[in-house]
């Protein structure tokens, strides 16, 4: 078995089984063999750009473990993925990039499933394009830390990784650009704000997915961005996922703003594997975890461990997303518990073309 279920994990999935249809969609997640990752500039790396929690829990995710969490965390459900590869960390190139892009491609083809290529900034849209076709992608996905080294984290801005003749490239086949925005202030900051409104008014074929409701896991990261981005005429097909995120009272205020048929379910497998209840404090957030169970040479602010008898209370990161989502059907002015279809299926069926 890849990872055990407690008697507590089953309680906790038949706390939220009703509100889940019968057939999913996973909008989000990581597919990736550690033999595809060259590691071989590691040496050469600067200072990292990105949080380190997520690597405690899974050292790869090949299509085998995806299905195998499906089948462990979803009995008696259908869950269909879209999936795409890993970043490979900031001494990657597009050369390094490719096995595993090339691994998405062949296990997309194999199972019938969705898939997304990863992109780096500094492959030209040529290159990008035959890419896509080739491998019959969907769309892209990036990460901050593949922008150029001598940026500091604070200031790394959405083209940075996705350099617009990369959007021209998706623009054109009407595609999928997953984002995962940067900079500190996360979905309020205002050049991300102003960047993805550009974004939407000058490539408005392309479908815009901001992942992580824009990494708002607290309140405070929310600012005025729903307001703004519901003002502009040209963000009104704006698509946010909320993987990851464990914050009901975000996301009943993104339902509240921009209703049900505009939020897709997405884990960001393999973290949401991990065992974890979510708290915040002083504007960010902690994950506890078990005692013992994620190790880590560098203490991380973002976890926190609690004692044995806590322990025993905690369950999955997945579950707790999901119930979160449901407390915020739940209180929303602008959804309820029957929108749950949507969000879980039927709008990334309708994206995504699937019946």
């Amino acid at each position: 078995m890849l990872f055990p279920i407690t008697a507590r994990d089953r309680e906790e999935y038949e706390s939220i089984r009703e509100l889940l249809p019968p057939k999913m969609i996973d909008i989000h997640c990581h597919v990736w063999r550690n033999s595809d990752i060259d590691k071989s500039g590691d040496e050469n790396k600067g200072p990292r750009r990105t949080v380190t929690w997520p690597d405690l829990v899974a050292a790869e995710n090949p299509i085998e473990d995806l299905f195998e969490t499906y089948r462990l965390m979803f009995p008696g459900i259908e869950v269909t993925p879209l999936i795409f590869g890993t970043t490979g960390g900031s001494s990657s190139t597009p050369e390094s990039m490719k096995p595993q892009n090339r691994y998405i491609a062949k296990v997309s083809k194999e199972h019938g499933i969705p898939a997304l290529y990863y992109s780096h900034p500094r492959q030209s849209a040529e290159e990008l394009e035959v890419a896509i076709k080739v491998g019959n992608f969907r769309g892209i996905k990036s990460y901050l830390d593949l922008s150029p080294a001598y940026l500091p984290e604070k200031e790394i801005r959405i083209y940075d990784f996705f350099p617009p003749e990369h959007f021209e490239v998706i623009d054109r086949m009407g595609g999928i650009v997953m984002l995962h925005i940067p900079r500190p202030g996360r979905l309020g900051d205002p050049v991300n704000i102003a960047q993805i409104i550009e974004i939407k008014q000058r490539w408005k074929r392309l479908r815009l997915i901001i992942a992580h409701i824009g990494r708002a896991y607290c309140q405070s990261d929310v600012g005025d961005a729903l307001e703004r981005l519901c003002a502009c005429p040209d963000c009104d097909d704006l698509l946010f996922d909320f993987c990851a995120n464990t914050n009901a009272v975000v996301m009943r205020q993104l339902l509240d703003a921009v209703g049900p048929k505009r939020v897709l379910w997405g884990t960001d497998l393999p973290i949401t594997r991990m065992r974890m209840r979510r708290i915040e404090e002083n504007g960010t957030y902690i994950n506890l975890v078990p005692p013992g169970m994620y190790p880590s040479e560098v203490p991380d602010p973002h976890l926190r461990e609690v004692c044995e008898e806590e322990a025993e209370k905690i369950t999955f990161f997945m579950y707790e997303e999901i119930k979160a989502m449901k407390q915020a059907l739940e209180n929303s002015k602008n959804a309820s518990p029957a929108d749950a279809y949507d969000i879980f299926y039927g709008n990334a069926a309708r994206l995504l073309e699937i019946e």
